[in-house]
């Protein structure tokens, strides 16, 4: 199965950013398990929350200091009483639990993919 082709002038309307997790905790109320991130974006962007369904994978300690992929340009979505500001990426194991999508390598945060 084949995914519809985009052009690259609407590939670029997707700002996917790199941000460090400052803090992961139990996201109260979730009807799945899932984290309330804090992320560090740089000076630029600043810190913006997120909910994540990797509670599968990862515990609050493991993701602190994570670089992770995020989409920062989706508007806020209201989860519960968490409203989440950015989309971090992943990808379903053969399980369908989440593993997120990272980076080889330490990169500043902010750093936008090209």
């Amino acid at each position: 199965m084949s995914s519809p082709s985009l052009t690259w002038a609407e590939f670029e309307q997707v700002d996917l950013r790199v941000g460090t997790i400052l803090e992961a905790r139990p996201l109260e109320g979730a009807r799945k398990p899932a984290y309330q991130l804090l992320i560090d974006f740089g000076p630029e962007l600043g810190q913006k929350k997120s909910s994540a369904q990797i509670t599968r994978h990862y515990t609050p300690e493991t993701l602190l200091g994570r670089q992770v992929l995020a989409v920062v340009n989706f508007p806020p979505k209201q989860i519960g009483k968490f409203m989440s500001e950015v989309l971090v990426t992943g990808f379903a194991d053969a399980e369908g639990h989440i593993v997120l999508a990272t980076v080889a390598g330490p990169v500043p945060n902010g750093s936008r993919m090209i």
